[in-house]
């Protein structure tokens, strides 16, 4: 078979392929060869009245609150190789990006727009990385190579009393897709609070064959003091009360080290009075959140956190459960301790997997979603 375009990498950009290149935005809702910036009636034909066809006519659409747009609408057999998008006005945890595949009536991908570009909490966060990146003035960009084989369809609700302005562009190929590739998936789940010695599921109820590509975390702290001592556990292919993985802490997990903080007293860096958050954002891990509305280790502390599993996915033939534990550290007795938290917590999982897609847990509305 000649090469289909997928998969690209530094290592393989030089070869040459037959796949085509197309693009859809506002200035080309079908995709369609030679029919980009056509519109003579697109929501910004005003400020290009002295200009005419042809002249950023129709760069955005507006999405009236409680409608559903479709983004796109794919026929035929390719893969999105990349997504840009904006919300010039417009909630973000009231934005609800879901993409189906193949016809499926169950969105394989159900998640508001910030928390699936790592931004969940409302406020611009800067990202660099392999699979996202977030720059300034609030521009989302997706890397997550999405293949299918019959259909790609992509929807935005807006579940917000405000209209929704949405710059975007999604690029793809049509081409052949192999068999061994999978279907993208993405799914959003917030426990708030957490409650009392619970265990938060990241993932649960998923059947097939795939494998488990990222975590994404937006972490809302009740309590002072040190938040992040819970462990992620993996449960694969039937796994029972124990898992087949099981991390050592959540800023382990996210790949920091000593409460993401440089100058933490037992570390040696530095005096305590240093000690302070360190954000951080890398290819495949980062912190690039944290909100401090009372000081270092007070409570209302929020963190934005990402995982990428690019060059160690986590493979399963039948089923994943991913849980992790809210857990802190209270050092406010003689002999200091762990102390289980009732925390705001919401996370995203990546992951890839043959169809069909599960059923999702219904997503809260949108009080339940808010972020005070």
């Amino acid at each position: 078979m000649a090469f289909s375009g997928l998969g690209l990498h530094l290592g393989n950009l030089s070869r040459l392929s037959n796949a085509p290149t197309r693009s859809i935005s506002p200035e080309n809702f079908t995709g369609d060869k030679g029919k980009g910036g056509m519109s003579v009636d697109g929501p910004a034909a005003r400020q290009a009245r002295d200009l005419g066809q042809g002249w950023k006519v129709s760069p955005y659409v507006v999405i009236e609150p409680g409608a559903t747009f479709t983004l796109a609408d794919i026929q035929g057999q390719g893969a999105i190789q990349q997504i840009w998008m904006t919300l010039a006005r417009g909630r973000l945890r009231h934005s609800i990006l879901r993409i189906y595949w193949d016809d499926q009536e169950q969105p394989s991908v159900e998640c508001p727009a910030g928390d699936f570009f790592a931004c969940g909490w409302e406020e611009f966060a800067q990202v660099s990385s392999l699979a996202v990146c977030v720059n300034p003035g609030r521009a989302f960009n997706c890397y997550w190579e999405m293949p299918f084989r019959k259909r790609a369809r992509f929807t935005l609700e807006n579940r917000s009393e405000e209209q929704l302005t949405v710059y975007y562009q999604i690029n793809y190929t049509l081409t052949e897709v192999p068999e061994d590739c999978a279907y993208f998936h993405a799914q959003f789940r917030r426990t708030n609070p957490m409650p009392y010695k619970e265990v938060y599921a990241i993932l649960d109820g998923i059947s097939g064959s795939g494998h488990y590509v990222g975590t994404y975390m937006a972490w809302g702290v009740h309590n002072n003091g040190w938040w992040g001592e819970g462990e992620i556990k993996f449960f694969i292919d039937g796994d029972g009360e124990f898992p087949t993985i099981c991390g050592t802490g959540t800023e382990d997990y996210f790949c920091g080290a000593y409460n993401f903080d440089p100058y933490v007293a037992h570390s040696g860096q530095g005096p305590a009075q240093q000690s302070r958050y360190q954000e951080f954002t890398t290819p495949y891990t980062g912190l690039p959140q944290v909100i401090r509305p009372d000081g270092v280790y007070k409570s209302q502390q929020r963190f934005g956190m990402y995982r990428w599993h690019i060059p160690d996915p986590i493979r399963f033939r039948s089923d994943l459960r991913v849980t992790i534990q809210a857990l802190g550290w209270f050092a406010g007795t003689k002999e200091p301790k762990y102390l289980p938290l009732q925390d705001d917590i919401a996370s995203v999982a990546f992951w890839y997997q043959t169809l069909p897609t599960a059923p999702f847990p219904k997503l809260p509305d949108p009080d339940h979603l808010e972020i005070g």
